[in-house]
């Protein structure tokens, strides 16, 4: 069980609807935990609480993130890091310096972190990062609710082109069908794409159908080019490596 997606809206929330949603959470990982884990958890919670500032290098918290899978185990430390990311308060430079410092499974957090911790724009540069990867699982992470509230036009289709690129389902890009809702340019994105996937004599993926029938505009061959690969935003695509750190 994925602790954080299985918690009803936890994905959809905005930072003033988060609390609900994380006392869900928690209720969750009380339920699933082990004792020792879950005396563990409350500890590394409070700690957080209590300190929130970063104490010499790092704070106790933070070395918290990197336990928290041989700790509550992988399948929940997902949503152990969300939590101890609220309680710590995390600002948008914190959260930026965790994710640069993270492995791929603390950057993930992070992105799933930001809905319930930024209200305004300024946590931006993380999901751009995250989309100039091709790490599904960050690629996933970064088109969530608050890339939905945040990215600008332009980068928000980029982000949708990227999903189609890399195989990430459509389902994962949050609010979709009213972003798209009457949006011209990015049918004539969608439209181009799927020239040049028939052009090299590859499938059009069946997302791209679902996009561009959400747009209201019927596909029309523009002879306008769009990358093989999208570009992300903050500009080149990038690769990662193993941990998901752009190489």
């Amino acid at each position: 069980m994925n602790d954080l997606h299985d918690a009803p809206g936890a994905a959809r929330t905005s930072p003033t609807e988060s609390p609900s949603v994380l006392t869900v959470l928690r209720s969750r990982l009380n339920s699933s935990l082990g004792g020792a884990a879950r005396a563990w958890l409350d500890q590394a919670l409070d700690e957080a609480a209590a300190h929130p500032g970063t104490n010499g290098p790092v704070s106790v918290w933070e070395l918290r993130l990197a336990e928290a899978g041989r700790r509550c185990g992988p399948e929940h430390a997902e949503a152990v890091r969300v939590l101890l990311l609220h309680a710590a308060r995390a600002d948008a430079p914190t959260l930026a310096r965790v994710y640069r410092q993270g492995t791929a499974d603390e950057r993930r957090a992070v992105l799933e972190a930001l809905p319930h911790l930024v209200d305004g724009p300024e946590a931006l540069p993380i999901v751009e990062d995250a989309l100039r990867t091709n790490d599904t699982r960050l690629v996933t992470a970064a088109v969530g609710p608050y890339a939905a509230r945040h990215l600008d036009a332009h980068n928000w289709r980029h982000a949708v082109l990227k999903c189609l690129f890399t195989g990430v389902p459509v389902d994962a890009v949050a609010d979709l069908p009213r972003r798209a809702r009457a949006d011209a340019e990015l049918a004539r994105m969608l439209g181009a794409y799927a020239d040049e996937r028939r052009a090299a004599d590859r499938p059009v993926p069946d997302d791209l159908h679902r996009v561009l029938a959400l747009t209201g505009h019927p596909a029309t061959p523009t002879g306008t080019d769009v990358p093989a690969e999208p570009t992300a935003p903050g500009g080149t695509d990038g690769t990662c490596g193993p941990d998901g750190k752009e190489s």
